[in-house]
């Protein structure tokens, strides 16, 4: 099963447990800490990639480091180590986050530009975005000079890409093509 499927069922039956018990926005804290946590450590990856180290000793490490986890948190912990599936843990939290902002009806786009985006352009972006969603959004905006110009706008699964380096490399892909 591709591994982004995998991460997505955890995260959406995490969420419904979550729902359930009425504790979504204390779980999408926990899965921000645990997002930034692995971050943040190299240590922890190599633990949780480890094929070396049994399932129960990177619980073990998870409970300890995690100890003001919900509940619901120390469930999944849990389930992920029982199916073999710890290394998606991180990713298992970035859906879960996403998918808690899309049940409150916010979303968040990354604008991916050259330069940073004035204001007035941050304003019209968000106007449209908000009208294509019907959703409360969020900007973040990315900075990459090797798109040279135009942007590239990301919203959940979607991308839309409008940068100058896309463009170029479609003519190039075209002209390659076309000989």
């Amino acid at each position: 099963m591709n591994e982004s499927r995998a991460a997505l069922r955890y995260a959406k039956a995490t969420l419904n447990l979550a729902v359930d018990k009425k504790a979504t926005d204390a779980i999408e804290k926990d899965m921000r800490v645990v997002v930034q946590t692995i971050a943040d450590s190299d240590e922890l990856k190599d633990v949780l990639a480890s094929p070396i180290l049994e399932g129960l000793s990177k619980k073990e490490v998870l409970i300890s480091i995690f100890k003001n986890a919900n509940d619901i948190t120390k469930e999944l912990f849990s389930l992920l180590v029982s199916k073999k599936r710890i290394g998606l843990l991180n990713e298992v939290a970035l859906k879960y986050i996403a998918l808690n902002e899309d049940l409150r009806g916010e979303n968040v786009a990354y604008v991916t530009t050259a330069i940073p985006l004035t204001a007035s352009m941050e304003k019209k972006i968000l106007k449209q975005v908000e009208k294509i969603t019907n959703n409360k959004v969020t900007l973040e905006n990315q900075i990459d000079e090797s798109i040279i110009g135009g942007f590239i706008l990301r919203l959940g699964d979607l991308q839309f890409n409008a940068s100058i380096s896309n463009k170029l490399n479609n003519i190039k892909r075209e002209f390659t093509n076309s000989i």
